[in-house]
């Protein structure tokens, strides 16, 4: 699927809406946890869909590079746990631990948050500034699936931006991956 990118709810330049959501780590996170980064990367990510999969490696290559540099990424599941018990907590701690995540993950058990960031698909990713500004919305690149394909490497090119205090250079795409798992 590819994000509508027609209406959504958070425009380039809102605020990031509030939420406090329990961490595979035990830990309950809210948006002011992350207070003094550069950048934070809200992913809206699940552990089953194949685009997800397919981007791991780069969202962790991210958090690495970029770590140091002030940007936090979170991960956020709001998928239906019912019908897709893939996506339950309990999985997302194993996933998270098996594939050595080295971001936050975090639980939208009741699905509040993504319906306020108007998330659509998995991953989809909403990048803030230091005043939590949104600066970016849309994938993680061209090739979710497969990063041997990718031509344009979105997210990193909007977080680089930040970093450097430079304008974003693209600031809506397409989020390409799964449809979230509506209750």
């Amino acid at each position: 699927m590819e994000a509508n990118i027609q209406n959504l709810k958070l425009k380039i330049g809102d605020k990031a809406p509030e939420f406090k959501l329990l961490g595979v780590d035990g830990k309950t996170y809210a948006l002011d946890s992350f207070r003094g980064k550069t950048a934070l990367v809200i992913v809206f990510m699940c552990n089953h869909c194949p685009y997800v999969q397919g981007s791991i490696e780069r969202l962790k290559a991210i958090q690495s590079e970029y770590g140091i540099k002030g940007v936090q990424i979170v991960g956020i599941n709001a998928n239906d746990e019912i019908n897709y018990p893939e996506d339950n907590f309990d999985k997302m701690v194993e996933y998270s631990k098996s594939r050595k995540y080295n971001f936050v993950y975090l639980r939208d058990e009741d699905q509040h948050v993504a319906n306020e960031y108007g998330a659509q698909c998995t991953p989809e990713c909403f990048v803030f500034d230091e005043h939590r500004k949104l600066r970016y919305h849309g994938r993680v690149d061209d090739s979710p699936k497969d990063e041997s394909k990718a031509t344009v490497n979105d997210l990193r090119n909007a977080v680089d931006a930040l970093v450097h205090n430079r304008k974003v250079p693209i600031e809506l795409t397409p989020a390409i991956g799964c449809s979230i798992k509506w209750r």
